[in-house]
């Protein structure tokens, strides 16, 4: 964000709107920042924490995608920096646009998680991420409270 300057303000606007700028953001106000949430879940794409998902063992041979045999016994692993940057996923996957994950047909609240699988940040199903909600909403509060308390500029030298 630092070298987007105008996507770090219009993330400051939307906390001046929801929350004002006489006190901290809180968790009850979360739901409404979709985009710092956008902003984060864009960050997670461009730049996993963890760059691959733990492996997983096939239980049965399988065709993924309508093309790739996985033998059953095959150790599969998903590159997570892979998927987020994937042009036949992703436009433009190498350019950080948070507005790519404010596109909901229902204009509800954006969520860190994908239940499209394009993104795994927390993993998904039984072994996903026990704490995905602590997570998600630890790091939405640590940006707010970022863009709230401080002012950030990025200069080349």
């Amino acid at each position: 964000m630092l070298n987007q300057p105008m996507l770090m303000q219009k993330a400051i606007e939307e906390l001046n709107t929801v929350v004002g700028i006489s006190r901290w953001v809180q968790e009850s106000d979360l739901s409404r920042l979709n985009y710092v949430k956008a902003c984060i879940k864009e960050a997670f794409r461009l730049h996993p924490f963890v760059p691959f998902n733990v492996p997983h063992v096939s239980v049965s041979d399988t065709i993924v995608g309508e093309k790739y045999f996985i033998p059953k016994g095959s150790i599969v692993l998903l590159s997570r920096l892979g998927l987020g940057r994937n042009s036949r996923v992703w436009e433009d996957p190498l350019k950080f646009k948070p507005e790519r994950h404010l596109k909901m047909e229902d204009g509800g609240e954006v969520v860190l998680t994908d239940s499209n699988l394009r993104l795994l940040s927390f993993s998904t199903g039984r072994r996903g991420c026990p704490a995905v909600k602590l997570g998600s909403t630890i790091t939405t509060m640590l940006l707010a409270r970022l863009l709230q308390g401080f002012t950030s500029k990025f200069t080349m030298q």
